[in-house]
């Protein structure tokens, strides 16, 4: 058999997985779009930025903020982890920081409506402490929750990939820094920062790509409006049986997910060049 065609045959089980199970869905859904009763057309886009642009819009600022602060503390925790001092306090730390990565979406969100509810766990601890009162306790199951869950889920996961980064790191520059008197703040802003920006904008885009797929954690948490994309997707079908309105929500949910796969893509295109 002929090398070339042995290849083939070695690809073919990989692409036609992709193709069916990610190509024809996808074509399916963008057609379904833009799919009327009299025909084709922009009705569908038109119905959804009429009912749903407040959820567009907090969507995006929702996933946003998460994907900043998971940037902050996935880049903390790295840090500490590769500049820490107290190697007890550092082992404890590689060993809690990873266990958020496999619990699952839906116990998150499960675990954090008890958790942060008006009358949940965390309310009680600051009521049985004297911090507060209970007339004081709030609830905290709105989009600060949803911020919370997707915090406490994604920032492992960033923070091992920023981690084994500044790990590889050449330990020369950072004893040299240190010889000439940095503190380790400056150290980590100024040298392993820059050095492991890529991987850190590899690590934020994949996690706001996850962020934006996720239902279980909005249906869970905020029960209210305005909601993410994927529980009004979830709505129109499940309510409505409207497939249209629905896909259309889902091409503008991949829209915001593709500006910003294009500029990491971007980004690295410049850093190559």
């Amino acid at each position: 058999m002929p090398p070339r065609l042995l290849g083939l045959l070695l690809v073919l089980p990989a692409l036609a997985v992709i193709v069916l199970l990610f190509v024809v869905p996808l074509a399916a859904s963008v057609i379904g779009a833009f799919e009327l009763e009299a025909g084709y057309g922009l009705g569908n886009f038109t119905k959804a930025f009429e009912l749903y642009t407040s959820d567009v819009v907090f969507t995006v600022l929702i996933v946003s903020l998460s994907t900043v602060l998971i940037g902050l503390f996935s880049v903390a925790i790295g840090g500490y982890l590769t500049l820490g001092e107290n190697p007890r306090a550092v082992a404890i730390l590689r060993w809690l920081y990873r266990w958020p990565m496999f619990i699952p979406f839906v116990v998150v969100g499960q675990v954090l409506r008890t958790f942060l509810a008006k009358n949940g766990l965390m309310n009680n601890v600051l009521i049985g402490v004297g911090i507060i009162t209970p007339l004081q306790a709030v609830s905290l199951l709105d989009w600060r929750g949803i911020v919370i869950a997707f915090v406490w889920k994604q920032t492992p996961f960033v923070t091992l990939l920023v981690a084994g980064a500044m790990a590889s790191v050449d330990r020369g520059t950072i004893e040299a820094a240190r010889n000439l008197g940095a503190s380790r703040l400056r150290i980590l802003i100024e040298i392993l920062v820059p050095q492991v920006a890529t991987t850190v904008m590899v690590g934020l885009v994949l996690s706001f790509v996850t962020m934006m797929s996720v239902l279980s954690v909005p249906l869970m948490i905020n029960a209210q409006s305005p909601t993410m994309i994927t529980a009004d997707i979830a709505f129109r079908i499940n309510a409505y049986g409207d497939y249209g309105v629905a896909n259309a929500l889902g091409l503008i949910s991949l829209f915001v997910t593709a500006c910003v796969a294009w500029f990491y893509l971007r980004q690295s295109m410049r850093e190559r060049s």
